[in-house]
């Protein structure tokens, strides 16, 4: 078995460093190896498998969507599934029409296009897109060119164009927001991928404002944050504002690929037939899942578990802090937290795979936790105690 799985590994392009076992089974909020070891879950598929493994209702929503026969049928055509989520996230949302994809990366290329498509009408050279330091977007051209980590940029350059990193100040964004040219900024609300850093809701307020006074569009990137996952079903609720654009991806359809776009009217009304595409985007069998998750997530008994267990897992990681000087800065919100470790995070990732905890990394010196949001507090509490092990 060992030798078969080595030579299936080869055959996959080496684009992940993978641990070493293969995972086999998943129950609740735990995950089994070939081999029967279990491993608590503090990953959950990068924040995707947000209901945990072996759900009920998620395997019997799967289930129910093949009742129909139709899995695909293409965008040419409709179906009840795609546009009933569509009504639900406007209707729980800032937004007034949405669009689907199949991940996040492709979620924001597409609000790049649409940022770029209403920018025209404004004016001939309005067209610059403006991310923030320390931000993640994705892998694509475009994303990656929006994407502030060296080491995915310097091996494709040059870049696409028209997309720049500025500082996470508001003094510098007032001096490069151009109203002529730039078209939109792109925020997360909380950086994931860059070490778990929840921005300000004074510094969202005041960038929100910023862009209403200069013409220029909002677009928060909600792939990561967004879904319940800060204890508010989107991420910009804490901060009081809403955006022109938002892009949401990993949870929506419980480890079915999916991802959306949405936007306010005068945001769709510059789109035309034929602007932008997909195949796949919101088809009836993974629209139907997501129609489950979606009425999962945004419960408000989950959102308050999701608040109220959050809250207490980042006062045991803080309190966990004031035991080790091992642990510089603990950062988070709801579900999401980041530690900066005097290790390498990598070694940390290690020694909590060996212990039976899943735990990932966000930067060199960042291990990031991402929980199933249906994880209750004895779960929570053995993961800590894992973690404290692990980080030694």
């Amino acid at each position: 078995m060992t030798t078969v799985l080595a030579a299936s590994a080869d055959a996959i392009l080496g684009t992940y460093r993978r641990a070493p076992m293969e995972l086999v089974r998943g129950a609740g909020v735990e995950l089994f190896d070939a081999e029967g070891k279990r491993y608590l879950d503090f990953v959950a598929g990068i924040a995707v498998n947000a209901l945990g493994y072996a759900d009920a209702g998620l395997e019997q929503a799967m289930r129910s969507a093949l009742d129909s026969g139709v899995v695909h049928v293409s965008n040419l055509y409709r179906t009840s599934a795609g546009e009933r989520l569509a009504e639900k996230l406007v209707e729980h949302s800032f937004a007034d029409r949405v669009f689907f994809c199949n991940s996040g990366a492709e979620a924001n290329e597409g609000a790049f296009k649409m940022a770029r498509r209403w920018a025209r009408a404004q004016a001939p050279a309005k067209h610059e897109i403006i991310a923030l330091r320390g931000a993640f977007h994705g892998r694509l051209f475009g994303t990656l060119a929006a994407t502030d980590r060296p080491q995915y940029r310097m091996p494709f350059r040059p870049l696409a164009g028209g997309i720049s990193i500025a500082e996470r100040d508001l003094g510098e964004l007032e001096s490069v927001l151009n109203p002529e040219t730039v078209a939109a900024v792109i925020v997360e609300p909380v950086q994931g991928e860059g070490g778990v850093r929840v921005l300000e809701p004074e510094f969202l307020r005041g960038l929100r404002q910023l862009t209403q006074e200069r013409n220029v569009l909002l677009i928060l990137d909600e792939i990561q944050c967004g879904y319940g996952r800060t204890g508010t079903f989107w991420a910009y609720e804490h901060a009081g504002i809403t955006p022109d654009i938002l892009t949401t991806a990993k949870p929506m359809a419980g480890g079915l690929p999916m991802g959306a776009v949405l936007m306010t009217q005068a945001v769709a009304d510059a789109m035309q037939p034929g602007d932008h595409g997909t195949t796949f985007g919101g088809g009836p069998f993974v629209a139907n899942v997501a129609l489950h998750v979606f009425d999962r997530l945004h419960d408000a008994a989950m959102l308050q578990h999701i608040a109220e267990h959050g809250a207490w897992l980042g006062d045991a990681l803080r309190a966990m802090a004031g035991r080790s000087t091992k642990i510089r800065a603990v950062r988070g919100i709801g579900f999401i937290w980041g530690l900066d470790v005097t290790d390498a995070a990598k070694d940390v990732v290690a020694r909590a795979l060996d212990l039976g905890l899943l735990v990932c990394s966000a930067g060199e010196h960042t291990v990031r936790l991402l929980p199933p949001l249906v994880m209750g507090r004895a779960d929570l509490a053995r993961g800590v105690q894992l973690l404290e092990q692990a980080i030694g």
